[in-house]
Order: structure tokens, then C-alpha cells, then sequence
């Protein structure tokens, strides 16, 4: 069998690896010119970690990711207002939670592929053939497959081939985000080991350390608009640079556009995952948002499935059909949580700052710490057998 995956970010590199070892023909089709460097640090648990552990990529993962103490609340002074620890986070998840860059995760993901990757290049037309499909590719080329797979984000040029425009899917959550790395040896050391954010209403700014002097920054503000900014490191300012403590300092280093990494924060709602030879998977069909704190994860473990659910079915159609079967219900559930607590991500006043300070400190006592990791990350899942 032979498959196309449009897309080298995680979801699609992690079904690469997962086909590539039940022995399908791969190729993988990425826009960009090469791997991207923009990205967050992400608190990696729940599916993504079992599913991880099962494609023999956690001691990988751990060797690249960051030991995060505590994410703390500071003031414009940067005075702790609030905070909550990792370790006890990471002890309702029973330790298997990892924090890392999402580039080191892509990273360790393309370290283990040898199949043909192709970056520069992407989807242009959809031929479903039936048995297969023909794709035309941006630089003319032409490939008969088997299977198509748009692994390629909330903006997935498969999915609007395909199944029709952007609009009719996106549902915007009322944010924008930012990310970018920068180089502060000062910031890094008053950052240490936690991840800070500033305390603030309507746009928050945060920071972790990582090696080398080095800073992730972090940045979410409210706005209805759907439009993305001409000039990022501009609007960045102009939204942020009231926010205080090394705020300032940081927006002045911020890296031109192409190395900020900058959208809307949104979910993808599709009434059909596939249609055809053709299917989606991770943002592109079940965008949970960085609200969940689990996108990477759910990229992952929807990937590890979909391989799965097409090895033991008798046709490619039934495999398709098994995938949605057993993965949309994790999916859906982790998106209306992410909805849930879009208000208490960033408050919108000063009342629910204060409630979100209260509520981190009930969180370190025995038993509302679960109640908080199922508010914040939603039901455990079974679905990843890892022996």
C-alpha cells in the first residue's frame, strides 16, 4: 500500500512512522522549505504519551524535553501572585507527563522516519480514483497512492480540496496567538526552571528558560477578528507592551514575522473525518485549540489509531470508517473542554483573576487536585495499548 501525507508537523510525521513500520510505500509532502523552528513548550500527557510509549519514542522525548518546576502567576513588578507545580500536576497523571519544544517533538519524530520526505512542496489537486487517488502536487509532479492524508493544521490545504472552504469548519475561539524564541541569558536566569506568565486580564505574556540562554516566549490576547496582522512583531508590541516586568525586553527581541509563529486560536468541527481515499487527521480535522493543552498530544495518538484501525481491517474503507468510529468521541470531549475553560485561560476581569488565583491554591489539596486535571485536560482515555 502505498500513501500520501500532506503535512511533516507532528500528527503527520507520527502517522508516517506508524505506516512506515507496518509496511507501507510513505511520502510525505511539507510546504515549508524545511523543518520549522517556531513553536511552544508544550506540557506533553495523556494519549499522546501512551501512544509515545508505544512507538518506542518516550526515551527520545525525555533526552529533549525540560524539567518545568512550577507555572507561576507574577505581577507587573514580577512578584508570584499564584501558582501550581508540575510535580503535582504530573502525580494526577501518574508521572506521565513530559514538558518539551514542539520543535524538539517533530524533531525526535523525523529522527526515526526513512521514508521519502519531500519538503517545499504540496498538495495542488485530488483525483479519488476509487481504488486510489492521483495527486498533483505544487511543483507539477504527479502521485498515484493508495490513500491521500491531509495531516496539514486548521488551515489544511487537503481538507479544502477536498471537503470545501475553510470557513464552513474553523470555529473561532475569540484569541490570538504567538510564539517565538529569542536569546537572554538575564530573562532565562529570572525565569529558571518554571514557566512564568504574567497575572493580567485580556492578554497575557509567558516565558520559559531553555538552554543555552535561551527564551520560549508565549503570548494570548482576546479580539473577535479572525485577521491575521501585516506586521506581527508590530502588533505584538502594540498588544503586549503594557503588560510589565521583562514583557518590554522580550517584544524589543521578538524575531522578524517568518520566525514568529502567529494564528488565530481555533477549533475544526468536520461532520465526516474522510471521504473516499482521502482522509484527515489531527488539527486538520479535530483542532482542539492551545486551550486544551493537548494538541500535540491528540495529533499523536489520532495518528497511532488511524495506522492502527487501517492494519487490521479488511479494506482501506473500513479502516477509515474504524478510525473515526473510535477517535471522535476522544477528540469532541477534549474540544468542549477546551471551550469550558476558555474564559479562565486569560479572565476578562479582575473578579475571575482572582477567582483563578483562588482556585490554584484549592488545587494543591488531596482530591480537588483530580477535579482541576479533569477541568484542565479532560476524561482519562483508554484508547493506546502500551502493554
Amino acid at each position: 500500500m502505498k500513501v500520501v501525507i500532506c503535512g511533516a508537523g507532528i500528527a503527520g510525521l507520527a502517522l508516517a512512522s506508524c505506516l512506515d513500520d507496518r509496511g507501507w510505500e510513505v511520502v510525505v509532502l511539507e510546504k515549508a522549505g524545511g523543518p520549522r523552528v517556531q513553536g511552544y513548550m508544550m506540557d506533553f500527557f495523556g494519549v499522546g504519551y501512551d501512544a509515545a510509549e508505544a512507538m518506542g519514542l518516550l526515551p527520545r522525548l525525555k533526552e529533549l524535553g525540560y524539567q518545568v518546576s512550577e507555572a507561576s502567576l507574577l505581577d507587573g513588578a514580577g512578584r508570584r501572585r499564584a501558582g501550581i507545580k508540575l510535580a503535582q500536576f504530573a502525580g494526577t497523571q501518574r508521572g506521565r507527563l513530559l514538558s518539551i519544544m514542539r520543535p524538539d517533538l517533530e524533531l525526535a519524530l523525523r529522527e526515526r522516519l526513512s521514508v521519502d520526505l519531500r519538503f517545499g512542496t504540496s498538495v495542488k489537486d485530488v483525483v479519488d480514483k476509487g481504488n486510489g487517488v492521483a495527486v498533483t502536487l505544487t511543483d507539477g509532479s504527479v502521485i498515484e497512492a493508495d490513500l491521500l492524508v491531509g495531516a496539514d493544521g486548521i488551515h489544511s490545504a487537503v481538507r479544502r480540496l477536498v471537503f470545501g472552504e475553510e470557513s464552513r469548519f474553523l470555529r473561532h475561539l475569540g484569541f490570538h496567538t504567538a510564539a517565538y524564541r529569542f536569546d537572554d541569558p538575564e530573562i532565562q536566569a529570572r525565569v529558571g526552571d518554571r514557566f512564568c506568565l504574567t497575572d493580567t486580564t485580556g492578554a497575557q505574556m509567558g516565558f520559559y528558560g531553555l538552554r543555552d540562554g535561551k527564551v520560549a516566549a508565549f503570548a494570548m490576547h482576546r479580539t473577535e477578528s479572525a485577521a491575521l496582522p501585516d506586521d506581527v512583531p508590530s502588533a505584538l508590541a502594540a498588544e503586549y507592551g503594557s503588560l510589565g516586568w521583562v514583557v518590554p525586553r522580550a517584544l524589543a527581541q521578538c524575531p522578524p514575522a517568518a520566525e514568529v509563529y502567529y494564528d488565530v486560536v481555533a477549533q475544526v468541527e468536520l461532520p465526516q473525518w474522510s471521504r473516499g481515499r482521502v482522509v484527515l487527521v489531527g488539527d486538520a480535522c479535530y483542532a482542539v485549540s492551545l486551550l486544551a493543552g493537548q494538541g500535540a498530544s491528540l495529533g499523536i495518538a489520532g495518528a497511532y489509531v488511524l495506522a492502527e484501525q487501517l492494519a487490521k481491517a479488511e479494506s482501506i474503507e473500513d479502516g477509515l470508517a474504524a478510525y473515526e468510529r473510535v477517535w471522535r468521541p476522544v477528540a469532541e470531549e477534549k474540544q468542549r473542554v477546551a471551550r469550558a475553560a476558555a474564559k479562565w485561560f486569560l479572565p476578562v476581569s479582575k473578579v475571575q483573576l482572582g477567582v483563578r488565583r483562588v482556585a490554584l491554591k484549592l488545587a494543591r489539596l488531596p482530591g480537588i487536585d483530580r477535579l482541576v486535571a479533569t477541568f484542565v485536560g479532560g476524561k482519562p482515555s483508554a484508547i493506546i495499548n502500551v502493554g
